[in-house]
């Protein structure tokens, strides 16, 4: 197998240039690069969710105030930053334990949306209402797809040749079950990221290729159907494909955006001076922030999100390739692709690349549920790199390096005579 490890840099090379390569090759290093990249996102996301919903808050919050969405944005983010650092803790074997248990806990909630407690928006059935909270059951269904595949395909390894070991009972029951149950709420956009998850899983475990197109054909042949069936649906193809420019109709939020964009520019009108969030863009806080980003901060905001979730996918990729376990690698090429195609759909919708079909930006845009249970899978990730040999024992030795360390001051400031 060919090593991923970059080779080191000669003698001659620069000291910097030498420290450097050390420093990429720390233990430490994937653990601080998730961590980092992760609260660069969420902090981003804090400040465009401000920006982006001072209008619609201070127009629809009985308040009259325009911090309403930030402030749950901001409460979220709370809970968010606890729920990561308790996965972030809990062992690898907590999580193959876990794996079932939150896929089920997934499915009982979605079927509360077919109750009186479930909600829709926008043509889909995708909410649970439980009493002041409301909550979005597929988001834990991506994360439980993904730790039930590195559980399942880690006891199956050596016969996942075999399409059968496959099928059963990963495609089904499991994904069957659950992307079905979203399928009947009609959220279409959310099955084709589940899609995007179970492919992941399957092809980081080593599932043959040709199993691919035994299991996609269907799966195509379904988000065909479902599109053709749907007026709704229909009409944002016929928007993406040019033939439906009425700005007063399906098109307007398409148009908007990309004047959005089109206004920001290399260098953007400034943090808080967007023109189309006040009542042209509609959803400029949730699916469409990236055009707000694009408006306000220019091309330089945009590529800064770019760079960010790639750098996200490298992180991914280094733990990847650095982890002997199974379960660790399948799992976390689930997370990966979970938050990056998410994210691909999203910004290829406001660009004009996709058809809208209404999924939220990863740790950026605005909500609760997918905000809490992207920073839960990141957690996980942060679980997996403290599990890269030697990363435990370096990050447990920091703080004692730092009390030595400040021990050393304190001793000098109070040294006899009482100077330093």
């Amino acid at each position: 197998m060919t090593s991923t490890t970059a080779p080191a840099p000669g003698p001659g090379a620069p000291a910097r240039l030498r420290a450097w390569a050390a420093r990429l090759e720390s233990p430490v290093t994937t653990y601080y690069l998730l961590l980092s990249l992760t609260v660069a996102l969420v902090v981003f996301g804090l400040i465009m969710v401000l920006s982006a919903s001072s209008i619609v808050s201070l127009a629809s919050s009985e308040q009259r105030s325009a911090f309403s969405i930030f402030t749950n944005q901001a409460m979220y983010a709370a809970i968010g930053t606890v729920v990561l650092f308790v996965a972030a803790r809990v062992p690898v074997r907590g999580w193959k334990r876990l794996a079932l248990p939150v896929l089920l806990v997934g499915i009982v909630l979605q079927l509360l949306v077919f109750t009186s407690l479930g909600g829709g928006f926008q043509g889909n059935r995708n909410w649970v209402h439980l009493g002041p909270v409301n909550i979005q059951p597929s988001e834990a269904i991506k994360l439980g797809l993904a730790l039930t595949g590195g559980a399942v395909l880690s006891r199956k390894r050596r016969h996942l040749s075999s399409f059968s070991h496959v099928l059963v009972p990963y495609l089904v029951p499991m994904v069957a079950v659950a992307i079905g149950l979203v399928l009947l709420g009609e959220d279409l956009g959310t099955v084709l990221v589940l899609g995007a998850v179970v492919a992941g899983v399957l092809f980081a475990a080593g599932v043959p290729l040709r199993w691919f197109a035994v299991a996609g054909v269907p799966f195509v042949g379904m988000a065909v159907t479902f599109v053709l069936t749907s007026s709704n649906r229909l009409g944002r193809f016929d928007v993406w494909l040019g033939r439906d420019t009425d700005i007063d109709g399906p098109a307007r939020q398409p148009i908007h955006g990309r004047y959005a964009l089109a206004d920001g520019g290399w260098l953007g009108l400034g943090l808080g001076e967007s023109r189309e969030k006040w009542g042209l863009l509609s959803e400029p806080h949730n699916d469409f922030i990236f055009a707000i980003i694009g408006e306000e901060l220019g091309l330089a905001g945009t590529l800064a999100i770019l760079l960010l979730f790639g750098g996200l996918a490298v992180a991914c990729y280094r733990l990847v390739s650095r982890s002997d376990d199974f379960f660790v690698r399948v799992v976390t090429a689930g997370i990966m692709t979970w938050i990056i195609v998410q994210a691909t759909v999203n910004i290829g919708a406001v660009i004009g690349l996709l058809p809208v079909i209404g999924v939220p930006l990863p740790l950026v845009s605005s909500g609760g549920s997918s905000l809490i249970t992207t920073m839960g899978a990141l957690g996980i990730l942060l679980c997996f790199a403290r599990n890269e040999p030697g990363c435990a024992e370096s990050l447990s030795a920091r703080p004692s390096s730092l009390r030595r360390s400040l021990s050393v001051v304190s001793g000098v400031v109070r040294r006899p005579g009482g100077r330093s």
